[in-house]
């Protein structure tokens, strides 16, 4: 019989087990254990989560792609890309967050974690398309809110807020162009109006 894991503690210590010299990193933030695994290790450890007894981490919430380039105003000195997901136990009631960092900057790369969890493959698929993570064994790994034409990676701290190209009808060719932008890049100022008497307030 498996024993029931309640509380953040006892979930790190069941993790810690489960995960033995995998675990790069792991501790309790805002309630809930965070684990690092390196990404030689990513997909065994995820395989582990999900089947251990003592983890049985059957529901993959949420999976995302972060860029770290502009992380502590750009004080950090580490791996600029990571995947991050959420896992949930519902046998056991619990939850953990897991953070794995691409070995390369320039080709960031993990495995992808869709032959254990279906919900990870429109996930993968953003994290992709958002961040130009590359998802390895991902068996549909293309673009999934960007258009198929489109260049770049939106999400990327270094991704222009304009874009490189904007599109529109052309009457002539009676079909959607792409052109570049023809918006004048420029730094808005709020401004701040004052009254005496905003929302009835004295």
């Amino acid at each position: 019989m498996t024993e029931f894991v309640s509380g953040p503690e006892a979930v790190k210590e069941a993790v810690s087990a489960a995960l033995g010299d995998k675990v790069r990193r792991i501790r309790i933030e805002r309630g809930e254990v965070t684990l690092v695994v390196s990404p030689a290790d990513y997909l065994e450890s995820m395989r582990i989560l999900r089947d251990a007894a003592n983890c049985r981490f059957e529901l993959l919430v949420d999976l995302c792609g972060v860029d770290y380039s502009a992380y502590r105003d750009g004080a950090y000195d580490g791996p600029r890309y990571a995947v991050v997901s959420h896992l949930l136990s519902i046998s056991l009631n619990h939850r953990l967050r897991v953070k794995v960092f691409c070995a390369d900057d320039d080709f960031p790369m993990v495995a992808s974690i869709n032959p254990l969890w279906n919900s990870a493959n429109w996930y993968e698929r953003e994290a992709f398309d958002l961040f130009g993570i590359v998802f390895d064994g991902h068996n549909d790994l293309r673009r999934i809110l960007t258009d198929y034409g489109f260049v770049g990676h939106p999400f990327r701290k270094d991704f222009p807020i304009t874009g490189d190209v904007e599109m529109r009808y052309d009457a002539e060719l009676q079909r959607v162009v792409y052109q570049p932008v023809t918006i004048e890049p420029r730094e808005i100022t709020p401004r701040i109006i004052r009254e005496d008497n905003y929302g009835g307030l004295h």
